[in-house]
């Protein structure tokens, strides 16, 4: 059963497979490798490697690309220089376990191969690329001899031993640091000290705004200096970055502003941490890095984001000598902008034509019922045609034909699109000019205003549209009614009107639109807010669109019904023996005076049931669409939240695709990053090209690769 289910699926929406794996790994190499001259065999050299792991283009930042180049002396395990396909096949392979990241160290100190790191080779090997200048660390002391033995009891240490060992390195090297600093015993040290401490040891896991306050971190406390118990603090937020980022989010989330105190984020730590909590010191540390820009101590996301992201930079600022050439990249900036709006413009309003058109044809049957059964006088000459609107639908597919029910629906079609985008363009447009660019809120009066302008925006497309659909809806029982009544085209109907004609009742089309919008808006935006959840940490499915919007267009289409009616009498030709209204005020007269006020709401249910699955269907449609084909150049996954790069005072960049709050690059580089991340946690230095042979990772044979020569040509190279 389950197969027919999924051959069924596959035949109606299709499927992607992800390539088998050995054709991946043959293509990601042939893309990066070149042929040996002499035997035609292919080949990586260490340059090649780096290509392939760290992409050019890409925003380093904290770890420099040449670093990376330290991962070749784990790829090639015959120390030949050269990669083959089967050694890249198995780097591959490595980095995609799970504990790759652990395990690409570990391989690179296990010189001999033998699934052990030997304290000689790994003494050797660190001494060799440590930094001339950095600060020392005792391998000798208390804490390494219990993980490597004593000195005359050295042993070797496995997986196991040496990654554990390198996950509590990093807090061994500050306390000896804060050790030599410290040089009275006192406990403290200069905020200076502090600052190379962490630039030397953590320097690859921070932003670019703690490392430049650093020494700010004895504003904490009312002394001029820094504890131990400061920089313990500090190195316990460093570690639980991940739980600090979680309980942000959620906290900022149950806010109605979006913003957090210091009470607020150790209330949330208590709900979601059950072991690790947080200490008052902590807490403080976090929040005075967070709020240096924002001393009200009541921080969004924009403030903690300069703290969590290790790749958010400071804002580039220009001297006052590059006044001109400011002047210059502003003008094109504007221009661009301009070109930028009219693209995003464009952009929305496609989307919105093609969801309106396909909201409008699902329903456009009941639409049809809908107009026929408001049409109907009570007092008029003749029979009543129908009873109700199942009775209607019935004998228009009797006397018509089921193409009855489309009467009219290629200039609904035509119409419905820019109709729609109209009002969905400008509905987001007063929405965006009114919302908190910090916290994503909006006051319910602002939302109303965005409704109800994009209502009164759309009467321009919505009137001419909605007269020649409703003759176009009525002459189907005209013509069963009345003999050699003549069936007119949409075109004769535009051209017996004329412009003026077309905006016949336009005043009523506003009455209708604008309060329907109005209340259609905000009522579907509250219920995937407030009902469905919707927010940073969840994106709503397509269910869950398409109720929302089936809900918002109940009470708005229902409460809107009377407008609807008065509207239709005053753009239906009036036949022979009822009644022909002159204007707004007369129409409603007249009708409740012949017909009573139940008269207003004819076709009020079927109104609903048309207007409720539309607006579903178009809003759902318009969502999944923006999914489906995302606008080049704009980032998906900023939607699920207020992007943390752009809100707030200050602005500033995070790194592409490495950022909060989801890491969208290949497994491979992000496999990669995170095991240098690991390994510098040894020397910061590591890796970087040293003066004066300009050499990178020095292995113990002594041989120094050439970054860039080998005998071969590039399998890219023309």
């Amino acid at each position: 059963m389950a197969s027919v289910k999924d051959a069924v699926k596959e035949t109606l929406v299709g499927v992607s497979r992800e390539p088998q794996l050995s054709a991946q790994v043959k293509a990601h190499f042939e893309r990066h490798s070149r042929k040996d001259e002499g035997t035609g065999e292919m080949f990586m050299t260490e340059e090649d490697f780096v290509a392939a792991i760290a992409p050019e283009g890409e925003d380093y930042h904290k770890i420099r690309r040449d670093q990376y180049a330290i991962l070749f002396d784990v790829a090639d395990r015959r120390r030949t220089g050269q990669l083959t396909l089967q050694d890249w096949a198995t780097f591959e392979n490595l980095l995609a376990k799970p504990d790759a990241e652990y395990e690409i160290a570990f391989r690179l100190f296990d010189v001999e191969g033998t699934g052990t790191v030997k304290y000689e080779d790994f003494q050797r090997l660190y001494n060799l690329n440590k930094g001339e200048n950095s600060i020392p660390f005792d391998w000798d002391g208390e804490w390494a001899t219990l993980y490597i033995g004593g000195k005359n009891k050295r042993h070797d240490m496995t997986y196991p031993q040496f990654s554990q060992m390198l996950r509590g390195l990093q807090g061994e090297r500050v306390r000896q640091a804060f050790h030599i600093f410290d040089r009275s015993g006192s406990g403290y040290i200069e905020p200076e000290d502090f600052q190379r401490i962490i630039l030397e040891t953590s320097k690859h896991k921070l932003s670019d705004h703690v490392l430049e306050n650093l020494p700010s971190l004895c504003n904490i406390t009312t002394g001029s200096k820094i504890s131990y118990a400061n920089v313990r603090a500090f190195l316990n937020v460093i570690r639980e970055m991940d739980l600090v980022d979680l309980i942000i989010r959620n906290a900022t989330i149950k806010s109605g502003d979006r913003k957090i105190t210091r009470t607020d984020f150790l209330n949330e730590a208590a709900r979601i941490a059950r072991f690790s909590l947080f200490t008052p010191m902590e807490a403080d540390i976090l929040f005075h890095f967070a709020g240096l820009d924002e001393p009200s101590g009541r921080l969004g996301l924009s403030d903690f984001v300069k703290v969590l992201d290790p790749s958010w930079r400071q804002p580039f600022f220009q001297s006052e000598d590059d006044a001109t050439l400011d002047a210059t990249h502003q003008v094109g900036s504007f221009g661009r902008k301009i070109l930028r709006r009219f693209l995003e413009s464009a952009y929305h309003f496609g989307l919105g034509s093609i969801a309106g058109a396909f909201g409008a044809f699902i329903v456009y049957p009941i639409d049809l019922v809908k107009t026929r059964m408001q049409n109907q006088r009570s007092q008029r000459v003749g029979e009543r045609l129908y009873t109700n609107s199942i009775d209607c639908a019935r004998k228009v597919i009797k006397n018509e034909g089921f193409r009855g029910l489309y009467s009219g629906v290629l200039p609904q079609l035509i119409g419905v699109a820019p109709e729609k985008a109209i009002k969905l363009t400008v509905n987001d447009l007063v929405r965006g000019m009114f919302t908190d660019k910090q916290t994503g809120q909006i006051w319910w009066p602002h939302e109303l205003l965005a409704g109800g302008s994009a209502g009164a925006c759309q009467v321009v497309f919505t009137n001419p549209l909605e007269i020649v659909k409703i003759r176009l809806q009525v002459q189907g029982e005209v013509s069963k009614t009345v003999e050699g009544t003549p069936r007119r085209s949409a075109m004769w109907i535009v051209r017996n009107l004329g412009l003026v004609g077309l905006y016949k009742g336009a005043s009523a089309c506003l009455l209708r639109d604008v309060p329907f919008s109005a209340i259609y808006f905000p009522t579907y935006n509250h219920l995937k807010r407030d009902y469905f959840g919707e927010g940073p940490n969840k994106k709503l499915g397509i269910l869950q669109l398409l109720a929302s919007g089936a809900l918002a267009g109940m009470p708005a289409a229902y409460l809107t019904t009377p407008c609807d009616v008065i509207k239709t009498r005053l753009q239906v030709e009036a036949r022979k023996g009822e009644t022909r209204y002159s204007g707004l005020r007369h129409c409603a007269k007249t009708i409740y005076r012949e017909e009573g006020l139940p008269a207003f709401f004819k076709g009020g249910p079927a109104r609903v049931l048309r207007s409720s699955p539309q607006f579903a269907c178009t809003l759902a449609a318009y969502e999944v669409l923006q999914n489906l084909l995302p606008m080049p150049g704009v980032d998906t996954a900023s939607d699920l939240a207020v992007s943390p790069t752009t809100a707030g005072a200050g602005g500033g960049s995070m790194q592409p695709s490495v950022g909060l709050p989801y890491a969208k690059s290949p497994l491979p580089y992000l496999r990669s990053r995170n095991a240098l991340k690991v390994i510098l946690d040894l020397d910061e230095d590591f890796g970087r090209p040293k003066l004066p042979t300009k050499t990178g990772w020095l292995s113990l044979s002594g041989k120094n690769r050439p970054r860039t020569t080998t005998a071969g040509t590039s399998a890219g190279a023309p």
